[in-house]
C-alpha cells in the first residue's frame, strides 16, 4: 500500500558550492510504501485514514520550516532518512512495515531510501 503528501519547507546546502547554498524553499512531496499481512476482519493491512495521520505527524516538525534548523545538512537524502526515522518509529505498534521513501524536491527530482 501506498500514500503520498506534500509539505514545504526551506533549507540551505551547507557544503554545497552554487545556489542551493542560499536559503531557498521547496515543496516536497512524500510517497511511502508500506507491506504487511492483510488483516482477515478488515481486508486491508491498514486503514489509509491512519496511514496519513502517521505521516501527516512526521511531516508536522518539518512542514512551513527552516530544515536547517532540524538536520545539519538537509539534503533530500537526509530528509528522506530522517521522515523514515519517524515514520518507523510510529508504525513500530502495527503489523506495517515501512518499504521505502521517496521524496520528490520539487518537479522531476527525487530520492528514495528502502
Amino acid at each position: 500500500m501506498g500514500l503520498s503528501l506534500e509539505f514545504d519547507a526551506a533549507h540551505r546546502l551547507p557544503n554545497y558550492d552554487g545556489k542551493c547554498a542560499r536559503v531557498h524553499g521547496h515543496t516536497y512531496e512524500v510517497e511511502v510504501v508500506l507491506e504487511g499481512p492483510v488483516d482477515d476482519g478488515s481486508g486491508f493491512l491498514m486503514d489509509f485514514y491512519d496511514l496519513k495521520q502517521i505521516l501527516k505527524s512526521v511531516l508536522e516538525e518539518l512542514d512551513h520550516r527552516d530544515l536547517n534548523e532540524i538536520l545539519a545538512n538537509p539534503t533530500a537524502e537526509r530528509i528522506a532518512e530522517h521522515i523514515k526515522a519517524g515514520l518507523e518509529d510510529r508504525l513500530i505498534a502495527t503489523p506495517a512495515v515501512l518499504v521505502s521513501v521517496k521524496l520528490w524536491e520539487g518537479k522531476n527530482k527525487w530520492v528514495m531510501v528502502e
